[in-house]
């Protein structure tokens, strides 16, 4: 079986890409942070091998046909600031599943609007993909209104839905449908 394609998105500002090993400084911030190696496949204090492994991980999901996963950059200067992916485990349900996050020191700048916007286009184009999920914790408002100015629509509140640092934890599950299933077209932030 042949590996998936992934290309760059077009994001203005910023563009998701695929992970190169230049982008090992932030998965290092990341692997620092206190909430991303919880619910990511990020490792905490990351070694050198660590993070290598993880870049390596990512791009070994086209070969496994698990999903896309992107680093979004800055355009200008193809800095990495943070990870967006679209994981194809239930893309025989025509579903599939978003998930982001952003560098400790690059966040509130709009970043994963543009990028969740981009992949969110791009992911209902592909063959057999109608429908785009993401699940967000109630706390994390900076994710769910990136979302929302997105066109995600709030489905719920899922009780319990995931495991987080050893804890069940509840989630607003977000979804996004193709425009033959009555989507609104996303907006960017201003």
């Amino acid at each position: 079986m042949e590996p998936l394609n992934q290309s760059v998105l077009d994001a203005v500002d910023y563009r998701p890409r695929p992970f190169e090993t230049k982008d090992a400084g932030l998965v290092r911030e990341a692997s620092l942070d206190p909430l991303i190696p919880l619910i990511t496949t990020v490792p905490g204090n990351g070694t050198d091998d660590e993070i290598s492994k993880y870049i390596l991980g990512q791009r070994r999901r086209l070969v496994e046909r698990s999903g896309y996963s992107f680093a979004v950059a800055d355009a200008g200067s193809d800095q990495a600031l943070g990870h967006i992916g679209l994981w194809l485990k239930n893309a025989e349900q025509v579903r599939a599943r978003i998930g982001y996050w952003v560098g400790p020191r690059h966040r509130n700048k709009g970043i994963i609007s543009v990028a969740l916007d981009a992949i969110s286009r791009w992911g209902l184009n592909l063959s057999g993909i109608h429908r785009l999920e993401l699940y967000v914790e109630p706390w994390n408002e900076g994710s769910w209104r990136a979302a929302e100015r997105c066109g995600y629509t709030r489905e719920g509140l899922l009780r319990s839905w995931q495991d987080v640092g050893g804890q069940r934890r509840d989630m607003y599950m977000y979804s996004r449908l193709g425009s033959s299933q009555g989507a609104v077209p996303a907006s960017h932030p201003a």
